[in-house]
């Protein structure tokens, strides 16, 4: 643990910082903000992590980690006054930011709002981003805490709007401490109330309840995506992922009853983005091509596993589902997508169509048994060749024999 002091903040005192060195892709931190007479008056120690999509200069996608950003401050961080309510400021690397606002009541406070703040025009992050400047992402929360308790919420949480996403654990925070001693009454998060194990500290992101269910053929999920009022983007398929990490194999069948979608559709590329309680996300980006075809040109997936750790992996160089544009793609059997050489994709009764589709229904597909076809043709071109060539061949060595035979008689 690395402890520090900062300057005085305004109307709050001094602030003490201990910065805990936790887990990979993720900051642990804890936070003791005191007033002017050196009181406790804020304390909060948590873990969080941060994922933002972008489009990049040659109009593909792609997702970072928000990780460790070297040093981090707490200008901003206030214990509030009769104006203001208590707030924790964070500020890492260049142009990121996080900040938390507390409200109080007669008997209670609230984790008010959380806003996370990111730089684009970071190239060392952003390299290849189309658009430069710095985003937010505003969520407003409404947690209602009794005001002499400490929160805690170990379980995972998780906040996601438009192209970020955070995720919280390991929380314990109280805003408004009185006589500058943090209560030892806990009060629990819904998660952590319907949790049957008792609530420990984690060092990884926290693990799924349920293990992942092989080899079954998935059930078939209908996903789609909308533009405005009207369906852009339409998706049929069972999915099956198979993982590979420190050389032991998982076989994940996805369960289209607990995962939901969301994505965009534009002229020339269209997303559709899977997720659930384990699948941070799960990117499907297509392409138009020679401007009369579609097909799949990227996967990018970060998901939680088993046994804790997060699985994340990009491919913007696919090359899959090929059909006519103004058409849908369609394959009964099961088919392979090699996302890399630890993650592939098995699709089952796929169907679908991520551009012009019209009144929310799929148009005519091109079925995947085509695809065999092109295959047979020069298969049965040189069945035949060789079929015509062994009746050449038996014909010159008979006509040869009996030629031979009239020799002898003679």
């Amino acid at each position: 643990m690395v402890c520090f002091r900062l300057f005085p903040v305004p109307g709050s005192g001094l602030v003490l910082v201990c910065l805990v060195l936790g887990a990979v892709q993720s900051y642990a931190l804890e936070l003791n903000l005191t007033d002017s007479e050196k009181a406790t008056c804020l304390y909060a120690k948590w873990q969080m992590n941060f994922t933002v999509r972008y489009e990049t200069t040659n109009k593909t996608y792609k997702t970072v980690t928000i990780s460790d950003r070297g040093t981090v401050t707490y200008n901003g961080s206030i214990c509030g006054d009769d104006q203001n309510g208590p707030k924790i400021a964070v500020q890492f690397g260049p142009g990121f930011s996080w900040t938390a606002n507390f409200t109080k009541a007669a008997s209670t406070y609230s984790i008010d709002s959380i806003s996370f703040s990111y730089n684009t025009g970071d190239n060392t992050t952003f390299p290849d981003a189309e658009d430069k400047g710095i985003l937010t992402a505003d969520e407003l929360l409404a947690i209602k805490i009794p005001l002499n308790d400490l929160f805690r919420c170990n379980s995972l949480s998780t906040l996601e709007k438009n192209d970020v996403v955070q995720h919280y654990w390991d929380v314990l925070v109280q805003a408004f401490v009185q006589n500058g001693t943090v209560s030892t009454n806990e009060f629990l998060c819904d998660k952590d109330k319907t949790s049957t194990v008792a609530p420990t500290v984690h060092t990884t992101v926290p693990s799924p309840t349920t293990a992942p269910i092989p080899k079954e053929k998935p059930e078939a999920g209908t996903y789609s995506v909308n533009n405005g009022n009207d369906t852009c983007l339409l998706a049929t398929m069972g999915l099956q992922l198979n993982i590979t990490q420190d050389k032991v194999a998982s076989v994940i069948n996805i369960n289209p009853n607990t995962t939901h979608s969301t994505g965009s559709c534009r002229s020339h590329t269209a997303l559709l983005r899977l997720h659930s309680s384990t699948i941070k996300y799960l990117d499907f980006v297509f392409a138009v091509k020679n401007e009369n075809r579609f097909y799949l040109k990227e996967v990018n997936i970060s998901m939680y596993l088993v046994n804790g750790s997060v699985f994340s992996i990009a491919n913007n160089n696919l090359s899959y589902w090929d059909a006519p544009l103004g058409s849908s793609y369609m394959c009964n059997k099961e088919q392979t997508v090699s996302v890399s050489g630890a993650f592939q994709i098995n699709t089952f009764d796929l169907r679908v169509q991520p551009f012009n589709v019209t009144q929310g229904k799929y148009s005519t597909a091109q079925d995947c048994s085509a695809d065999d076809d092109n295959f047979l043709v020069p298969i049965a071109v040189g069945a035949a060749l060789a079929g015509v060539l062994i009746l050449v061949l038996l014909a010159y060595f008979i006509g040869l024999k009996r030629h031979h035979a009239g020799y002898e008689q003679f």
